[in-house]
């Protein structure tokens, strides 16, 4: 067969999706014991606004719902719909009338207001964010904090993760940085960071 000239044409490199887990390897009895449902509570007040971005089945979200209260706010948002699926059934379950469940990228929160979250939990989302869509979901993270707000970030290292450190230095330049673990990294990244001035 006589060549086509078409030899040389690579096919374009495929697009990177968001990152997907079971909702089980979130919420079990094993990482009850490491990583306590309360472990970010401390970081809110009774009627604050919080976002929890990539939420997965709720593990954080209904805590930090119970901290807000009534009168305060949680956005749970996760782009897998299983895990919102699985979220809404335990809110309904707990009978919480606070929270706003949202099956979407956390790059585009349209349906946040600018200015109007005390404190953004992103556990676990920005290494999991495809990676075209990772600096959108940081300057969304921006657009909807006060400016006294505060955002903890958790990052997984390592495979199946598409965060690096550089990637990470770059999410945490646009921040001012509270506190943070610093080179060489053991374990999963993280910062507690608020708006640069």
């Amino acid at each position: 067969m006589p060549p086509s000239g078409n030899e040389n044409i690579k096919a374009p490199p495929k697009k990177k999706k968001d990152l997907h887990f079971l909702n089980i390897s979130f919420d079990n009895l094993i990482r009850k014991l490491y990583e306590p449902p309360q472990k970010f509570s401390a970081y809110v007040a009774p009627g604050q606004v919080v976002a929890d971005l990539g939420c997965g089945p709720g593990y954080f979200t209904i805590p930090l719902a119970e901290c807000v209260g009534p009168q305060g706010r949680v956005y749970a948002v996760d782009s897998y719909p299983n895990a919102i699926r699985a979220a809404e059934k335990k809110i309904l379950k707990r009978g919480l009338h606070n929270i706003e469940l949202h099956a979407c990228s956390a790059a585009d929160l349209s349906f946040i207001p600018e200015r109007s979250v005390d404190f953004v939990l992103a556990n676990g989302l920005l290494c999991c964010v495809a990676p075209d869509e990772r600096d959108s979901a940081v300057s969304e993270i921006k657009r909807i904090l006060k400016a006294t707000g505060k955002a903890y970030l958790v990052a997984g290292r390592g495979y199946p993760s598409y965060m690096n450190d550089e990637s990470w230095e770059h999410v945490l330049s646009g921040f001012a940085v509270e506190s943070r673990n610093k080179p060489p990294y053991k374990g999963d990244y993280w910062a507690l960071v608020s708006l640069a001035e």
